[in-house]
């Protein structure tokens, strides 16, 4: 998994020093959106197997991801 920031462009989201290959899946957050999502039950259980590896301490700091980024 990879955590990348963006900018949308003519309708287009460019992301900033982060290759992906073409045909990439990609799951997008925006900041200040009120209205909620709805996720598929595959969706459900990889973030809640996401959060089940927080819990157990396999995850990085805020300070390690943001040194990891690009500059």
């Amino acid at each position: 998994m990879q955590v990348a920031t963006g900018t949308v462009v003519n309708g287009k989201i460019v992301l900033e020093g982060v290759p992906l290959r073409e045909g990439a899946v990609v799951t997008v957050v925006t900041r200040g959106a009120d209205e909620g999502f709805f996720l598929t039950l595959q969706q459900e259980d990889e973030l809640l197997a996401a959060m089940a590896e927080i819990d157990r301490g396999e995850s990085v700091s805020l300070e390690e991801l943001l040194a990891s980024l690009p500059k």
